[in-house]
């Protein structure tokens, strides 16, 4: 046999050596494109990209804990029998119907009536339409506690004001029990959650006491205070809330004392008194 044949030869046995090894698994590296466990069904590929886990919603705390609470829930006095659920409550000033008209709970509640306008309407019948507007109301709670110094329970009847979002407007009636029905002492609007929105209302020695979040925010009558300059923390996520008492001097309640901010991240700091006029006192210098 000449060279070249024999060359030959040898060539085609190393490829049918290879081919041969090849098929039996003999020598044959592991396949790393997947990663095969003792059941065929869950072969799965290990470069498979992962998918990332959902991210977990905030936790947005709960600012009408103390609200809803159970303080104050029951009483000997008559107010505890009266159906407020079913009853017809004045509006503070400011937020009051177009017709000036009061709101009636049934079974807690009053849908709203948004009185929709069309723009493209005439002034007459734009005028109609705002007209027929009404506000909405739910029954969020009822406390009783002597909120007068009298020694004798009042009604603390709490309204929540419907808006079509997570806004937390609400509306506080304070009610004594006098010739056979309540009588309302004193109505008022606290705003939306960091905006002044009610934290909490109780009783303190004779006194009552209203925490409102925010800083330096109390009541003025029937609305809270606005805002004071850096009071910038989100709806959602109040940073202070400001404490203020006030006496019934038989006609109305009358702000006593200091208003005491209070911060939510550290409870033992010392409140700042009277904070909106530190402020207005620093921007007056400058």
């Amino acid at each position: 046999m000449d060279l070249w044949t024999t060359r030959t030869a040898l060539l085609f046995l190393a490829a049918f050596a290879s081919i041969f090894l090849t098929a039996c698994g003999g020598g044959a590296e592991p396949d790393t494109d997947t990663v095969t466990n003792t059941s065929e069904e869950n072969t799965v590929s290990a470069f498979e990209p992962r998918v990332a886990d959902e991210p977990e919603a905030p936790e947005f705390p709960d600012l009408q804990a103390e609200i809803v609470d159970d303080r104050f829930r029951g009483t000997i006095s008559p107010l505890g029998r009266f159906d407020f659920l079913n009853h017809t409550f004045p509006l503070p000033r400011g937020w009051q119907n177009p017709d000036g008209s009061d709101i009636t709970l049934i079974d807690g509640k009053l849908e709203a009536i948004s009185g929709t306008v069309d723009e493209t309407a005439s002034d007459e019948e734009r005028s109609r339409q705002r007209a027929e507007r009404r506000i909405g109301m739910s029954h969020v709670v009822t406390k009783y506690f002597d909120a007068t110094g009298d020694g004798e329970d009042e009604a603390i009847v709490i309204l929540k004001i419907e808006t079509a979002g997570n806004a937390i407007p609400q509306v506080i009636y304070i009610f004594t029990w006098k010739d056979d029905r309540p009588e309302l002492l004193w109505h008022f609007r606290t705003g939306d959650r960091t905006d002044g929105g009610l934290k909490d209302i109780r009783p303190d020695a004779g006194e009552l006491v209203i925490e409102l979040y925010g800083q330096d925010r109390y009541m003025l009558g029937e609305i809270e205070t606005g805002k004071i300059t850096g009071d910038d923390a989100q709806l959602c996520c109040p940073t202070h809330y400001t404490r203020s008492n006030y006496k019934w001097n038989g006609r109305h309640f009358i702000r006593r004392g200091d208003r005491l901010t209070f911060a939510l991240d550290d409870e033992s700091a010392p409140p700042v008194k009277n904070m909106g006029d530190v402020v207005n006192s620093e921007q007056r210098k400058k």
